[in-house]
């Protein structure tokens, strides 16, 4: 036998052994059922045209379809109602050790206060109209002033009001400070109902305290995802994907090896699931958010889906019924 026709038949075996070694039909879904992540609960979208980080989003809404804000008590509510088994929620420390559920670094751009989030204490904060600054049509009309007075609520808030919820609690902070504080301020039991975003340095401090919790930062989600799509055909599951949330964007979701069962049943393995969001586009809040989208969605898929609009897709997602790929 040639020499060429013994590198193209070892080179088909190859093939055809990473193929099988990840093949998701091959070992079908793991246990357990799909669950939605509804990002910032159900709340107001804005266009994204020119945006940067100093952009005030609340002035850019999209005409509201609901009354629903981010960040509050009805919005978690809402977002239940309609599905959400998880909910993504920002969370700023106040001057006096509470730790507000509010997105903004400033409550200049939502509320009619003024300053840095963190630099108020709560007193102040709950004195605030948090839809204030909000407007559809560039600042004629403003249909959330007045509704929101007082409805920034604390963590705490909202962990005795939902104890059985699960939460990812994106901390917008790099101050280690921050990050003792949340460990004194988050109650034993309920840990076990929490996952956190934030900067390594915070997410590191309650690693060591709370280990088996899950944590992600931006950094370990591209290394995971780069040393994944490297070694990943072999199985191995590297370090920086273990105990996390693997954001997969939809249209990378078949370089990610053995999508969609191999790979989750990989990442159970180590603690982990994948997070099924939008596109890898302009943005990275991207999310399954149409009925066209929930095409994408694998049947018997057992991750979690991330959305914008769970009040739109929510319903679809929970029967179940999503198109195979």
């Amino acid at each position: 036998m040639k020499k060429r026709h013994k590198f193209l038949m070892g080179a088909g075996l190859v093939m055809v052994a990473l193929y099988l070694g990840n093949a998701s039909w091959i070992v079908g879904p793991p246990e357990g059922e799909m669950s939605v992540l509804s990002h910032r609960g159900v709340h107001q979208t804005y266009h994204r045209r020119n945006l940067d980080n100093d952009t005030c989003t609340a002035e850019r809404i999209d005409p509201p379809t609901h009354d629903y804000l981010e960040n509050t008590l009805e919005s978690i509510a809402a977002a239940k109602s309609f599905g959400a088994d998880v909910i993504e929620l920002d969370t700023h420390l106040a001057t006096d050790g509470a730790f507000v559920v509010f997105h903004d670094w400033t409550v200049d751009c939502r509320t009619n206060g003024k300053g840095r989030t963190r630099d108020h204490d709560l007193s102040y904060l709950k004195t605030l109209d948090i839809g204030y600054g909000y407007t559809a049509d560039g600042g004629k009309t403003f249909p959330f002033r007045g509704q929101f007075v007082g409805a920034m609520p604390t963590l705490q808030e909202v962990l005795i009001e939902f104890p059985d919820t699960y939460f990812v609690v994106n901390m917008k902070t790099r101050a280690k400070k921050d990050a003792r504080a949340m460990l004194g301020y988050v109650k034993e039991e309920q840990w076990a109902y929490l996952s956190f975003v934030s900067h390594p340095d915070v997410l590191g401090i309650l690693k060591a305290e709370h280990p088996k919790n899950t944590y992600v930062s931006r950094r370990t989600t591209k290394d995971c995802l780069k040393k994944y799509l490297l070694i990943g055909w072999s199985g191995y599951v590297p370090k920086p994907c273990h105990n996390m949330h693997v954001y997969v964007p939809a249209n990378l979701r078949r370089l990610a090896w053995g999508w969609p069962h191999r790979f989750e049943r990989r990442l159970n393995k180590v603690g982990s699931r994948s997070v099924l969001m939008g596109d890898l586009g302009d943005h990275l809040a991207s999310g399954m958010d149409t009925q066209s989208d929930l095409a994408r969605i694998p049947k018997d898929y057992t991750g979690m889906v991330y959305t914008n609009k769970v009040e739109t897709v929510g319903p679809a997602l929970k029967k179940r019924g999503q198109s195979s790929e």
